[in-house]
């Protein structure tokens, strides 16, 4: 039920109240002076320490301290002979659960003890969830051996450790705000607010009040005042998704906390001031949507000190086995069903095919393989019909002195100064990088 750890110099008292304690279902270590106690807590865990103030080598006020200092996420209860508001009050501030008089308060003792254990059960099961969060959004939880992925890993980790502007790189379903999540759960901030918020979600208006609050009476429906988002995530982090949906009005109130840490809530006059680090990530080509006078230049600078381009599902094919096997265990786990293994013919199959929708659509085609399945081995006859494996065609015979013979050679040429970044190559050739895949699977390139 519980561990306690008793220290009082009387003997009879203390076997007493051991004994008393015991009844109720702890387990009780004795102790009968700091020195011995020092020794129990070295030792192992307590959820309850319960201790004279006057013992024949130290303080017991003075003692919370060191047991606090040791397990923080156990109670004292302090025991006197003599009431005293001074040394009870200190007793608080140090610690302590409560402190109470021996005698007069020995009824109160074993529901205090009681309520004692409710709250290090509770502290207890919140560390243990903390702990978890941190487990889950750690970059140690991102699944993936490829090159890409163990870059953009690797640039998370150095950026984390800083306050520093990022700006996540990537197509749809890449797993961008994973990214963001895990730098914040490094980071200094951790233990801080992370607010996340789409930006594509929002209407201009309604994105202003979002981000930046306003004041009641603002505008029609503001009946009370509102904290923004910046305000919520003070000493934390804000993560803007889909940054280049901004409108380019709120641009510059973003610039200006970006600068300053400062903004004004919509209809106040008097600026906030905020301590926040900003992650942002687009899918939007910037630098084309700047040409375009469609995203401001000075805020495209100040959010891009440091990039992290996350790569594509289909340039980490190699990761798809992995991916799978971890989407198919969760999603069972919540469907209370058990997959025991995946077929090889179904990972060729989703090794194939282009998952325009990234992480994200194989999530979700995974978890429909899994509510079809009946006889806990994934396989093709789960996928949904148009991911099946089909016959590939003949090679088509291509001459070499046919343009499309000298496009293939080109294209492979560059494939292969790029070491197969296919992004870098499509921009070298000056085409889409969906035409770029699309050449690649009819000519049959690596």
């Amino acid at each position: 039920m519980g561990r306690i750890l008793l220290i009082d110099d009387e003997k009879k008292l203390r076997l007493l109240m051991a004994r008393i304690i015991g009844l109720e279902g702890f387990d009780v270590v004795q102790a009968d002076n700091v020195k011995t106690a020092q020794k129990l807590l070295a030792a192992g865990d307590f959820d309850v320490i319960i201790s004279d103030v006057r013992l024949p080598d130290g303080d017991g006020v003075a003692f919370v301290q060191t047991v606090k200092e040791k397990q923080p996420l156990a109670e004292i209860i302090l025991l006197t002979a003599y009431g005293n508001i001074p040394d009870s009050v200190q007793a608080i501030k140090n610690g302590a659960f409560d402190y109470i008089v021996k005698g007069d308060d020995n009824n109160k003792l074993i529901p205090l003890l009681h309520k004692a254990m409710d709250k290090v059960k509770l502290a207890r099961r919140v560390s243990q969830l903390e702990k978890q969060v941190g487990k889950k959004y750690a970059f140690d939880t991102i699944l993936g051996t490829s090159k890409g992925v163990q870059q953009a890993i690797a640039l998370g980790r150095k950026v984390a450790q800083t306050d520093t502007s990022v700006l996540l790189l990537g197509e749809t379903g890449t797993g961008k705000e994973v990214f963001a999540q895990a730098i914040h759960h490094e980071s200094k901030r951790s233990k801080n607010p992370f607010v996340a918020l789409n930006c594509s979600a929002f209407s201009k208006e309604l994105l202003e009040s979002e981000l930046f609050g306003h004041l009641a009476g603002a505008f029609t429906g503001a009946v009370k005042d509102k904290k923004g988002l910046f305000e919520e995530a003070h000493t934390g982090t804000v993560f803007l998704d889909e940054i280049g949906e901004m409108a380019i009005e709120l641009q510059a109130k973003l610039l200006r906390v970006l600068e300053t840490g400062e903004f004004l809530k919509v209809g106040a006059t008097q600026p906030v001031k905020v301590n926040v680090r900003i992650i942002a990530a687009t899918n939007r080509d910037l630098e084309a949507e700047m040409a375009q006078s469609h995203f401001r230049s000075d805020l495209f600078y100040r959010l891009s000190v440091f990039q992290i381009v996350l790569p594509p599902l289909r340039e980490r094919v190699q990761d798809i086995p992995l991916l799978a096997e971890y989407f198919a265990q969760d999603a069972a786990l919540k469907m209370n069903k058990k997959i025991g293994g995946i077929a090889p013919a179904y990972l060729k199959s989703l090794q194939q095919q282009p998952w325009k929708g990234n992480i994200r659509e194989l999530k979700n085609v995974i978890e429909r393989s899994v509510i079809l399945n009946d006889n806990g081995t994934l396989d093709t006859d789960d996928l949904p019909y148009e991911l099946r494996s089909v016959p590939a065609p003949a090679d088509k015979i291509i001459s070499a002195f046919s343009l499309e013979g000298v496009e293939k050679l080109h294209i492979q040429k560059v494939l292969n100064y790029t070491e197969g970044n296919k992004a870098e190559a499509a921009r070298l050739l000056g085409i889409g990088i969906a035409t770029l895949y699309r050449k690649i699977d009819e000519y049959k390139l690596s």
